[in-house]
């Protein structure tokens, strides 16, 4: 039996003989779930009927009482056993303003599919960036009214307590604040470390409390200054144009001194925010020539964690650049994009993606800064990461096209993109990572530039051998006949195949439903569609003479 079957007979016989007896009667049951996740015959037995109500959201203890039969006032009597339920992180507890409910998490219940026992996340010996990340976690629960208050004040203390070798752990512990001081501090410390929120009003700290009265209590603290935080110099009124904004607040300088110098946040400031998680990129089959397929491969294989800390130790000890950069060329639509995803995903590296708009601001200086903190954000991830990520420069025509003379007449904004290309020149240089960038127009780009480019992989648009394999890949019902047929006639990337066979999907969606095999689609249509997708140039003029029912 596993261990969901226990539980399942332990429903059976508290449901018969109540919670008392079956403790005697479901005794063998009650070992095997105990053991397996470390709680008491009691807590096992109220386990097993918040498990059966798993698929709901909010399951409340009268249900469970009623379950197990017994009485409403008795229950009470079990809720310490539902605290140290919630403790172990196997249930989560909301307040709000039907009361108290519970849920069973997902990642719980999975685990119990597997027949696993639940083992929670380790918390100890955290690197200071890993901590904020957990802080964010406990904060949005809270958020989300999935952790009451002193459930999430438990959590925050134990994160603490866990990671005393920590100088931020140290310190906010060595002043020796109230709990729910405490509490409000790391709440101001997480908004500034993760967010970089320096304006924090009211309605960004209301989540943490329960009660609107102490709520009420430590607005009025903080907006008049007598809050222990505002004596201690911790807090600080925000500034409105020269003017106190007493409503508005932030962490002091001094705060940020004492409790944020293990963190570069400059550097550091939301680079989980771009960040693309390599398990988030779901697998695609792509099409390759034999040239393109190699250069890939090769590719993978330098990236893959081990043979590259492997080759970055030889070229250091030999004086040599570190960082490795790579240059994807081709028409829009071949791959180039998609590719660099793959290989994320298969050399298990995050993407880092930089918005090139993003960069790029009207106001004099302000770009420059931007460009700046784009490499200065990466190598805080680098450094905070066991496994260096990836920085993908997409569509960067824009900044590493050709630089430009300069003259009497030249105009600010060509100075500007001048010494953002200067700047992205001397960071490609002092690379310690992998950066990625991809490109329609190589004949544009500047010289130094390509020489900073150490593999280059220029993608073809597909030949019609792969033309076929990319219309049966993304039209899988599509016939032998038809693919051949609209693979010679066209020569679309695959980018623009994709377009066709999702404009099928959303036919498909608009007839109802009626068409839900490929092969019932008119060849004739797939045709229009093409022709749309080289915006009906002139293409081979041969005769279809055929069409599917």
């Amino acid at each position: 039996m596993c261990l969901l079957d226990h539980i399942e007979k332990i429903i059976e016989i508290s449901k018969k003989y109540g919670i008392t007896k079956s403790l005697v009667r479901g005794k063998c049951y009650l070992n095997y779930i105990c053991t397996k996740l470390d709680i008491s015959p009691v807590q096992a037995v109220l386990f097993s009927h918040f498990m059966e109500k798993s698929d709901e959201r909010c399951i409340h203890i009268s249900e469970i009482a009623e379950s197990i039969k017994c009485s409403k006032v008795r229950i009470i009597k079990y809720m310490n056993d539902c605290e140290e339920l919630e403790k172990k992180r196997l249930i989560r507890c909301r307040r709000d303003d039907d009361g108290i409910s519970y849920r069973i998490p997902r990642n719980v219940a999975e685990s119990l599919r597997k027949n696993n026992g639940f083992v929670p996340e380790n918390n100890e010996n955290l690197t200071i960036s890993a901590l904020f990340i957990v802080l964010e976690r406990i904060f949005d629960e809270r958020s989300n009214n999935e952790l009451t208050y002193n459930s999430m004040k438990a959590e925050l203390l134990d994160l603490i307590a866990q990671n005393m070798h920590l100088e931020f752990c140290k310190k906010i512990m060595s002043y020796k604040f109230r709990n729910g001081t405490l509490v409000l501090l790391l709440c101001f410390c997480h908004l500034f470390g993760n967010n970089n929120d320096d304006n924090i009003g009211a309605h960004d700290i209301e989540f943490l409390y329960d009660r609107k009265f102490l709520f009420s209590e430590v607005k009025q603290g903080l907006s008049d200054g007598s809050h222990s935080l505002m004596e201690g110099k911790f807090v600080v009124h925000t500034n409105d144009d020269g003017f106190v904004n007493s409503d508005s607040w932030k962490l002091s300088d001094k705060a940020k001194k004492e409790l944020l110098a293990e963190m570069n946040i400059k550097g550091k400031r939301n680079y989980q925010k771009n960040l693309i998680l390599f398990n988030s990129i779901k697998p695609k089959k792509m099409f390759y020539n034999e040239r393109e397929t190699g250069e890939i491969k090769k590719l993978i294989s330098l990236l893959k964690d081990k043979n590259f800390c492997k080759i970055q130790k030889r070229l250091d000890k030999k004086g040599m650049r570190k960082g490795f950069a790579c240059l994807f060329s081709g028409p829009p639509g071949t791959g180039k994009t998609e590719t660099a995803y793959q290989i994320a995903r298969e050399t298990k590296r995050n993407i880092m993606m930089v918005d090139i708009s993003e960069t790029k601001s009207m106001w004099f200086g302000e770009s420059e800064k931007r460009i700046k903190e784009v490499f200065e954000i990466y190598r805080t991830a680098v450094e905070n990461s066991k496994i260096a990520p990836i920085l993908l420069f997409n569509e960067a025509d824009a900044v590493i096209g050709k630089r430009k003379e300069f003259s009497s007449s030249s105009r600010s904004v060509d100075q500007t993109e001048n010494t953002i290309q200067n700047i992205i020149l001397q960071e490609m240089e002092n690379l310690s990572g992998i950066l990625i960038a991809t490109t329609n127009l190589t004949q544009n780009m500047d010289k130094a530039f390509e020489r900073r480019f150490l593999y280059k992989v220029t993608f073809d648009k597909p030949g019609p051998e792969n033309r076929m394999g990319i219309w049966h890949s993304l039209l899988p019902g599509l016939a032998e006949e038809s693919a051949k047929e609209l693979s010679s006639r066209f020569e679309l990337s695959g980018g623009q195949i994709e377009n066709i066979a999702r404009k099928t999907e959303v036919d498909d969606i608009i007839n109802g439903g009626r068409h839900p095999e490929v092969t019932r689609l008119s060849l004739d249509t797939l045709v229009a569609y093409s022709k749309a997708e080289t915006l009906n140039e002139p293409t081979n003029s041969k005769k279809i003479g055929f069409a599917h029912e």
